[in-house]
């Protein structure tokens, strides 16, 4: 029989199967589309320690074989997250990562520090693609900064495994991952968004009132893919850092191929909007195709794509 388990750096999982970060809000939400107990992992929404309205509408549009979202960051905040969301969170039948964003050090330190204090939260994610308020720099973008946030952060965490999600909307992706290795990163997430628009051409408009946003949908795979496999080769295979694959994720294949690529776990985001199953379907279909190729874990197929000397 297949096994779907897998160890994250010390971050056990049932099956390598998440949620991407945002897609779901809280949890509660997702409860009646899915057996929660089913997911390898849950992922929160953003949490910022202000609470942040996000910004105008229209800030969702559909765009050909993906999506465009603009949401800003929008979330309760710590406090009210602390309050509200993590009494229901203690209830989840599967393990709980949240997503922590900011737009200074000390954001990030404060609201992951609370995070450490809650046995609920298995592991923390950083949404590193925010602009730093003293310089307007993303820290996601730049590889100094990127060290330094992730090394402060790690001291205010821990007790728990910290992932690190990176944006692709840099010149050199693998700078980047090294970067958050060597501030302490335990585990990689890629890829988040790619920076995006839509134009509306008979009001001659930005579809979007933030005018770009983060494209996501099965569209972005290819890319998602080949930065997945890049990062692998060249800095997380190396350093023994495992890589949860994410961006245009549908269907058990494209599962297989990540994980080929290099990924020791998956994420679903923008599909589950289309079938809140699909991390489910992926299980299954995963299975079966390990069960067809003889292989026992999931694990043995990780980073086994074979490329032309």
């Amino acid at each position: 029989m297949a096994e779907l388990a897998v160890n994250l750096s010390g971050l056990r999982l049932a099956n390598p199967v998440l949620t991407c970060s945002g897609t779901c809000g809280y949890a509660f939400e997702y409860a009646d589309f899915v057996d929660l107990s089913r997911l390898g992992a849950f992922v929160t929404k953003s949490i910022t320690r202000e609470e942040r309205p996000g910004n105008e509408p229209p800030r969702i549009v559909e765009v050909r074989a993906g999506m465009l979202n603009a949401i800003g960051l929008a979330n309760v905040g710590l406090a009210r997250f602390l309050a509200e969301k993590v009494p229901l969170l203690e209830k989840m039948p599967c393990p709980v990562i949240v997503n922590v964003a900011g737009h200074s050090i000390d954001d990030y330190v404060e609201t992951c520090g609370a995070m450490n204090a809650l046995p609920c939260v298995r592991a923390v994610e950083l949404n590193v693609s925010c602009p730093n308020v003293k310089d307007g720099l993303t820290f996601g973008t730049h590889p100094a900064k990127l060290k330094e946030l992730v090394s402060a952060v790690r001291k205010a965490l821990p007790g728990k495994p910290l992932i690190v999600k990176l944006s692709p909307n840099v010149e050199d992706i693998c700078a980047v991952a090294r970067a958050a290795i060597e501030g302490g990163a335990e585990i990689l997430s890629m890829i988040n968004t790619f920076t995006a628009m839509s134009i509306d051409i008979w009001k001659k408009r930005p579809r979007l009132a933030n005018v770009t946003g983060g494209l996501s949908g099965p569209c972005i795979k290819p890319l998602a893919l080949h930065l997945v496999w890049r990062v692998y080769r060249q800095v997380a295979g190396v350093a023994g850092v495992p890589i949860i694959g994410m961006g245009g994720i549908q269907f058990w294949q494209d599962a297989v191929e990540f994980i080929l690529a290099g990924a020791s776990a998956v994420a679903v985001g923008t599909a589950l909007f289309i079938d809140p199953q699909t991390p489910v379907r992926i299980c299954e279909g995963l299975a079966a195709y390990m069960e067809r190729m003889g292989v026992s874990r999931v694990s043995d197929l990780v980073g086994q794509l074979a490329v032309p000397a």
